[in-house]
């Protein structure tokens, strides 16, 4: 392949992908059919003169309250305490709870799956004795960035509980003794690490349903010895590791106020992107000790990082590589798949991910090295940085 940034020799077919669409005809009937519902309780209760509406819509009370007055005012009547938190439109037949300071979550009913997992969190964190994930503590007590955490889970599984529950209390124990936050804010050899992951945000990302997007960038064709970067697996890991819990932290889950859909009925919009650039790599001699890294960086990320890709760009990809994409498509899942784009040339990029990225890959952000980010390197020998680091 050449040598030349982004233009590999042989030209590979890219894997089409794309989000499914939201049922507007569906949505639209739910709102009209709220909407009449509406303005029928508020003529039940309108008083014969002009004034502006009580209220606009329902509020249940105990039989015996039928019997109390309704008061005249110029304002809307307040709703009673326990029901002030149904403050948003939710679709007929639902409802919306959240404390008075926080956002909002759909309502489900007992038989969720949700429902469930959230009733079994305490649990859970008890038994391992441990209670966050990605920056987020699990408690009743936080209900809404709780069940965020929850729902990739039980996306992760297909609704399976069993499962969800399952590989939480796994995420759980591995936290706990790995310790990824730590990882994130420790320094690393600059001569085995620099140059092979950044993390950058991108606005515009084409389809996405977020202003700015996070693209983490994995390069390669920047490892200059083999053995030094690669051979000390557990290493290797605890960086690589650093990088991803860096880039999740920026998905900004705490400060999330929309929630994530149940399983098969839409995006989740707490997702990144990740590019691997394979140029200049070969892969007819694949180092075991790459191969190596390789396989327990997937398995770590497949377990304890469940529905945090949104889609995954293989660029500068070789011809003899295009045998293997073709092959996985057999063994892999079809939700998987459509994950994967392979894109033959690194400037392809830009029409995937928009003109926000960096100028190696056809964007106009500038050169990736100057406006990349990444875990602390330092010269010499790794050492911990603690609450020193702080996520820009």
């Amino acid at each position: 392949m050449s040598s030349e940034p982004g233009k590999p020799s042989t030209g590979m077919p890219t894997i089409a992908t794309g989000p499914a669409g939201e049922d507007a005809a569906e949505f639209l009937e739910k709102q009209a059919a709220k909407q009449q519902e509406a303005s029928m309780a508020t003529a039940e209760t309108a008083h014969q003169k002009e004034e502006p509406p009580i209220a606009e819509k329902t509020i249940e009370e105990p039989s015996a309250a039928g019997s109390k007055a309704v008061e005249k005012s110029e304002q809307p009547v307040s709703a009673p305490e326990e029901t002030k938190a149904e403050e948003q439109t939710a679709p007929t037949g639902t409802t919306t709870s959240s404390s008075s300071s926080g956002p909002a979550w759909p309502e489900t009913d007992a038989n969720h799956p949700l429902t469930q997992f959230f009733a079994s969190v305490e649990e859970l964190t008890k038994t391992a004795d441990y209670n966050e994930v990605y920056g987020i503590t699990l408690s009743p007590a936080s209900p809404f960035q709780t069940k965020l955490i929850l729902q990739k889970f039980l996306r992760a599984n297909s609704n399976d509980l069993v499962k969800a529950k399952e590989q939480l209390l796994e995420t759980l124990k591995w936290r706990k003794e790995f310790d990824p936050v730590k990882a994130m804010s420790e320094s690393y050899e600059k001569e085995r690490f620099e140059g092979l992951g950044y993390i950058v945000d991108v606005d515009g990302v084409p389809e996405s349903v977020n202003s700015k997007d996070t693209v983490t960038f994995n390069i390669y064709g920047s490892v200059k010895d083999n053995k030094k970067t690669f051979g000390d697996l557990d290493g290797f890991l605890r960086w690589r590791v650093g990088l991803m819990e860096r880039s999740v932290h920026k998905l900004g889950l705490p400060t999330a106020d929309k929630p994530i859909p149940d399983f098969g009925e839409g995006l989740d919009p707490y997702q990144g992107f990740q590019v691997h650039d394979y140029l200049q790599v070969s892969f007819i001699r694949m180092d075991p000790n790459a191969k190596a890294a390789s396989k327990k960086t997937i398995e770590t990320f497949q377990k304890y990082y469940p529905e945090t890709l949104s889609r995954k760009f293989f660029v500068n990809v070789p011809v003899v590589m295009g045998w293997l994409f073709a092959a996985m498509k057999l063994f892999v899942a079809k939700e998987t798949i459509k994950k994967f784009t392979v894109l033959s040339y690194g400037t392809d990029l830009v029409g995937e991910l928009g003109k926000g990225i960096p100028s190696e890959y056809g964007g106009e952000k500038g050169l990736l090295k100057d406006v990349g980010e990444g875990v602390v390197l330092r010269e010499g020998e790794q050492r911990e940085i603690g609450d020193k680091y702080k996520d820009g």
